[in-house]
């Protein structure tokens, strides 16, 4: 650490182990792992990465869509 931690990497570090340990667990459970898997994609909704862009651009940044020529 000699400049120190400047990205905060260690900040929540022993958050990090423990929760990695907790994933650790669940996967040596098959069947939990798979009820956890299949009920995460479940729980996700609607996701799309060029709707969350969309939405950055518009709500966060004021920006508007610009009309782009295909070649």
């Amino acid at each position: 650490m000699k400049h120190g931690d400047r990205y905060m990497v260690l900040a929540d570090f022993r958050d990090y182990v423990a929760t990695q340990e907790r994933a650790a667990g669940l996967y040596r459970d098959r069947r939990a792992w798979a009820r956890a898997a299949i009920l995460n994609v479940a729980a996700m909704g609607y996701f799309s990465s060029d709707r969350a862009i969309r939405e950055y651009a518009q709500l966060i940044w004021g920006l508007e869509p610009v009309a782009v020529e295909e070649r």
